[in-house]
């Protein structure tokens, strides 16, 4: 067998682990949401946050660890043995009672998000330098395996339940868990096992590009494209339940479309990054999701304020009132009535009425210049649902090409370390899938808004953005001292 088709084979079996690792990892996002919609556990807005961030968490704290030990002992190993261990929580699962239980098996299955780690180290180990870039971005591309749990977990969650509604719900779980131990034994017989020969340094050796603050400043990037990429993976489902009333199925396909091209572009990043350079394409990128996500922030919302009342013209006695005039002295002062429209429930843009108020009464004594009416304005968003699915759609595909940008910044600053590097930059970006459905959570509860999700994007995105332009601003200042104090003199 020549060796680059037995490299597409492992390329082939990483990228279908990875899938189903991926879909695994975010089962809680529909699981959850669908055992609180029906009342089967009572658990708080925050207490759900926890629970879809908890697995997230440990599949991103244990990816450093993971990743080295694929490097030492090799990619089958270590591969066979995570899918056949992260089975058993699944298949345990069903007999969680309480917040505490299910908190703790999510803690293990979550262990799946490792595979990210796994298949890295072992993708990059079969291919060439020429081949690497395009090898990563169809394997990274298993990120769209969050999207099949969208797409087709809550309609086996529904069928599931129709003859059982109480129970019914604890199959899923363990159709998960025998698709794991499936690829496990594909693992076994079909892999062939491979180790990065480089790998023999001490642990302080292998430690030590963590001490550059490029690492952190790519893992803040990481953390905004992926993280949150993994975080609105979950929270869209109950959003989308919640401000707009889908059913779960639709809203499990809302959040597919948001999930399935972020992760499927990501090889298109690949190439952008190839041909643009990594540095423009996250100045598009980091533009992208502030724009997007400023448009995100605006919620569904009725804002009432004063709108131009109605004066009297003279001094006198007010002798008559009607729906729509006031008379002073016999002098008729014209009066708007509050209309009651049809509904703006699918108007794209903020939608106002005026109307006024009387204040008076019938034989009371006015000034001149004394308010009879008082105007009221009302603006409606309505925050329509398409225009609501398609922005979230374009976050989703920015994000896609940025996850690709990100990575293609790894070797080229650390060429010996991209297993070690790579692993802390997908640990922090990791972390941003755990805290950003609790962070949402705590915002939801404080705020009362469901789109200070947003505002908390928003907010990242710039200071990302500020990092990277100073950074750049400074790097120029080094290289060219000459050529800045130039521009400078000329401003």
């Amino acid at each position: 067998m020549s060796s680059l088709s037995q490299s597409h084979k492992i390329l082939f079996l990483n990228t279908l682990a990875f899938t189903i690792c991926f879909a695994c990892w975010t089962l809680n996002g529909v699981l959850v949401t669908y055992l609180v919609d029906k009342g089967i556990f009572n658990w708080t807005v925050v207490e759900t946050g926890w629970l879809l961030g908890i697995p997230i968490l440990s599949g991103s704290v244990f990816r450093l660890p993971i990743g080295i030990l694929t490097d030492k002992y090799g990619g089958k190993i270590v591969f066979s043995i995570l899918l056949l261990l992260c089975s058993i929580p699944l298949f345990l699962l069903p007999f969680a009672s309480s917040f505490w239980s299910f908190a703790v098996l999510s803690f293990f299955f979550g262990l799946v998000g490792t595979s990210f780690a796994v298949g890295i180290g072992y993708t990059s180990i079969w291919y060439p330098k020429n081949w690497q870039g395009r090898a990563l971005g169809i394997f990274g591309m298993g990120n769209a395996g969050a999207a099949i749990t969208t797409f087709i977990a809550p309609t086996l969650l529904n069928n599931l339940s129709e003859k059982d509604p109480l129970n019914g719900w604890k199959m899923l779980p363990v159709i998960y868990a025998s698709v794991l131990v499936i690829i496990g034994i594909l693992f076994i017989v079909f892999a062939k096992n491979k180790t990065n020969p480089g790998v023999s340094k001490t642990m302080g050796e292998l430690m030590s590009p963590l001490k550059n603050i490029r690492v952190w400043r790519f893992g803040a990037y990481y953390f905004l494209v992926f993280g949150f990429f993994v975080a609105y993976s979950q929270w869209l489902l109950p959003n989308f339940m919640n401000v707009y009333h889908t059913s779960l199925v639709m809203g499990g396909m809302f959040a597919t479309m948001f999930s399935l091209p972020s992760g499927i572009i990501r090889a298109f990043g690949g190439y952008l990054s190839d041909k643009f350079g990594a540095r423009k394409v996250m100045y598009w990128v980091l533009g992208s999701s502030i724009v997007i996500s400023f448009l995100l922030m605006f919620p569904k919302m009725e804002i009432f304020t004063a709108g131009p009342g109605v004066l009297s013209s003279t001094n006198g006695v007010v002798t008559e009132i009607s729906a729509d005039a006031i008379v002073v002295n016999g002098k008729e002062h014209k009066i708007i009535k509050k209309e009651t429209s049809e509904d703006h429930e699918t108007a794209i843009f903020p939608v106002k009425k005026s109307w006024q108020e009387i204040v008076v009464k019938q034989n009371q004594e006015v000034k001149k210049k004394e308010l009879l009416a008082q105007g009221v304005t009302q603006i409606k968003f309505s925050a329509n649902l398409w225009v609501y699915l398609v922005l979230v759609i374009l976050i989703g595909i920015s994000w896609g090409i940025g996850k690709a940008a990100v990575y293609k910044h790894i070797p080229e600053y650390f060429p010996n370390e991209v297993g070690v590097v790579g692993g802390m930059v997908g640990l922090i970006g990791g972390l941003g899938g755990f805290f950003g459905p609790i962070i949402f959570g705590y915002l939801l509860n404080y705020t009362g808004l469901w789109t200070s999700s947003w505002i908390f994007i928003f907010v990242v995105s710039i200071l990302c953005m500020l990092w990277m332009h100073r950074t750049i601003i400074n790097a120029t200042r080094t290289k060219l001292p000459n050529f800045t104090r130039d521009i400078e003199s000329h401003n």
